[in-house]
């Protein structure tokens, strides 16, 4: 059987239902195709459950520092992880229902439970049936790497898929992968109680970030008893009785983990390999990923690829913004890019990073004349206050145009301090604007005024 639509949308990630339902408002008749969970990776296992699981394990933090705020609680913090991955689970089958009810009540949206493959540019089979229409967005997200690793495929091993599942407690968790994902689990299962190690082959953890960056998160890790492993560019793998080993060193070396669980968090692939994307004549570049234009548009008219399959952004955050360009390039006649939005993101330890522009390496590469001004959490009275001082803030100016190239929030309330930064950059306006607001006291944001007030030449 054909079906003739207007729009297909594959996938129900940040962009696919949001688009959807806005073409859909404008009077056209859409298909959305799912074959799994609705609210692709952020609402299953990414972005809900994982800051689920982040603030249960602060509760658990919170509440053996009790004493320290002369709160007294009688005998050992105890975590039920049952409990903990019910709460998990309450939290994104909300989420996920709501996608699916909001998607199946919204008029001229057919959803259709399947996997999708092209057959044409205007055409996908889907259940044996066959869906046309001249416009098609593909939002098929992506799902976790697993790396070459010498031995990997005899052992068990989690990713953040599978570490959904987790009801119990790891004795020795081994989490492979220094950045993002990797070290909100790291933290997360350390404050259930469980020991830690990470190991990462680069020289310091999150590579993308400034040293000090990367040193004030290794310094909060370990504080809180995680082991950190860096430069194992030679790893292996063995099963050891119940336990599982991983050798670091080239050459045979000593230095090797020996765990109970291994998780693997060393990056993420697109989900495009089984899109039939050559019968479309749809280009993807040699990691996979769609390749796209600046407004989206990928090599065959017709057909648009948004979120984190196309290696244009791998947030939800801009997920979403991709809906957001192409439904107002579509039907308000806008011309918005990829290259209009600001690099941003959190890093949601506890303290949290948030991050927005160039960091202070790159904007020394770009050889322009900058300005810095950075402040320690110890300073800030929020922070001294919540008795929460690790890290730092950091902001970095051009000279000539004073316009704000980046900044750094690695401490509590980094994650939504940053936001004030990140507008005032949005705005194109010259730092002073910032540093002449006056801020509510006592916040975190408050400082930052401070901050660009004490800027100096950057080195």
């Amino acid at each position: 059987m054909t079906t003739r639509f207007d729009a297909i949308v594959i996938g129900t990630g940040q962009s696919g239902p949001s688009l959807a339902a806005r073409l859909a408002g404008m009077g056209q008749k859409v298909a959305i195709v799912e074959r799994k969970r609705y609210g692709g990776t952020c609402v299953n296992n990414g972005c809900m459950p994982t800051k689920t699981l982040v603030a249960s394990a602060y509760a658990a933090h919170l509440a053996r520092h009790a004493a320290d705020y002369g709160v007294m609680i009688d005998g050992p913090v105890k975590v039920d992880m049952k409990r903990v991955k019910a709460r998990k689970d309450a939290v994104v089958g909300r989420a996920t229902q709501g996608v699916e009810s909001w998607l199946k009540n919204t008029a001229n949206v057919t959803v259709i439970e399947g996997h999708a493959r092209f057959e044409s540019p205007t055409a996908v089979r889907v259940n044996g049936d066959t869906l046309q229409a001249n416009r098609i967005y593909v939002n098929t997200g992506g799902r976790a790497l697993v790396p070459p690793i010498p031995g990997i495929d005899q052992v068990p091993y989690l990713t953040n898929s599978s570490v959904m599942d987790v009801d119990f407690l790891p004795e020795h968790l081994i989490v492979v992968g220094g950045s993002y994902i990797g070290l909100e689990f790291a933290q997360i299962y350390r404050r259930f109680g469980a020991e830690v190690t990470i190991i990462e082959k680069m020289p310091q953890l999150i590579g993308r970030e400034d040293e000090d960056v990367s040193q004030g998160v290794l310094d909060i890790l370990r504080n809180e008893g995680v082991s950190v492993e860096l430069g194992a560019e030679c790893m292996t793998v063995e099963k050891r009785g119940t336990s599982i080993a991983v050798r670091l060193d080239c050459a045979g070396g000593a230095r090797e983990v020996v765990g109970s669980h291994l998780l693997l968090a060393v990056g993420r692939v697109p989900n495009t390999d089984d899109l039939g994307l050559d019968k479309a004549g749809v280009k993807t570049d040699a990691r996979g990923y769609i390749v796209v234009d600046e407004e989206l548009r990928t090599s065959v008219p017709g057909v648009w690829a948004i979120g984190d399959c196309n290696g244009r952004g791998a947030f939800t955050h801009t997920s979403y913004n991709d809906y957001e360009i192409v439904a107002d390039n579509l039907l308000n006649g806008h011309r918005r890019t990829v290259s209009d939005r600001i690099t941003a993101y959190g890093l949601f330890i506890d303290p949290p990073l948030g991050r927005a522009g160039m960091t202070e390496t790159e904007v020394r590469r770009s050889g322009r004349k900058a300005l810095t001004g950075k402040r320690p959490m110890t300073r800030v009275g929020r922070a001294v206050e919540k008795g929460e001082t690790q890290g730092f803030m950091k902001i970095t100016v051009d000279a000539e145009t004073r316009q704000i190239l980046g900044a750094a929030i690695l401490g509590v309330g980094g994650d939504e301090a940053i936001h004030s930064v990140l507008d005032v950059m949005y705005a194109k306006a010259p730092y002073t604007v910032l540093q002449r607001s006056v801020n509510i006291h006592p916040t975190v944001s408050e400082l930052i005024p401070t901050i660009l007030g004490e800027l100096k030449p950057m080195d």
